[in-house]
């Protein structure tokens, strides 16, 4: 008796978890809003560029041509100058390479003293500004902003062509106090060493 009730314990159990197991590989519920993005809208969002300059796309600038961008798409949020106004300053180094952010939380940080890399100046930019029409910036545009924010930060001659041949080479001045975690794989990073 005692056999046969632990035979039918067994199979409940089993039959128990064999509809658990099936739940667990049927298809998600659907709700059946919106549609299947198509490969050409995936291509729109999937513009990664890496600290190496991969994924760069084509198209160059300089400071003098960044300048009459910066004035017209940047200057109300960030100044005039790129430190003076009511959002994030991106003009502005510290003597010495100094790099207080760790012990002062009220150091400014800017593109000129703790950006690691130029390339990712550029996505930041190309994505995300400005800031009430983000992405709207053509490439040239954005390779002259980009160039006019480095002269602005004393990182690049006013007259130097950028473009992704170039970018990466630029060495930003907080470059080598950034590390990957410990454990990481970037292998991205490892032609910048």
């Amino acid at each position: 008796m005692q056999n046969r009730n632990f035979t039918i314990k067994t199979l409940s159990l089993l039959a128990s978890l064999s509809l658990f197991c099936s739940e667990l590989n049927a298809e998600p519920q659907r709700y059946h809003i919106g549609r299947e993005v198509s490969s050409s809208e995936i291509a729109l969002w999937d513009t990664d560029i890496k600290p190496s300059g991969s994924g760069l796309p084509p198209g160059s600038g300089t400071a003098a041509q960044g300048r009459e961008v910066y004035s017209r798409e940047c200057a109300v949020c960030h100044g005039q100058q790129g430190h003076d106004g009511p959002f994030n300053a991106l003009v502005g180094r510290l003597e010495d390479g100094d790099f207080p952010f760790a012990t002062d939380p009220a150091a400014k940080k800017t593109l000129g003293n703790y950006w690691p890399y130029a390339t990712t100046i550029f996505d930041y930019i190309q994505r995300a500004m400005p800031l009430d029409r983000p992405g709207s910036l053509t490439h040239d545009e954005t390779y002259s902003l980009v160039a006019y924010l480095l002269f602005k930060n004393d990182l690049l001659s006013e007259d130097t062509l950028l473009n992704s041949n170039n970018l990466a080479e630029i060495k930003m001045p907080a470059r080598d106090r950034f590390f990957p975690t410990p454990g990481q794989d970037i292998p991205e990073l490892d032609v910048l060493n």
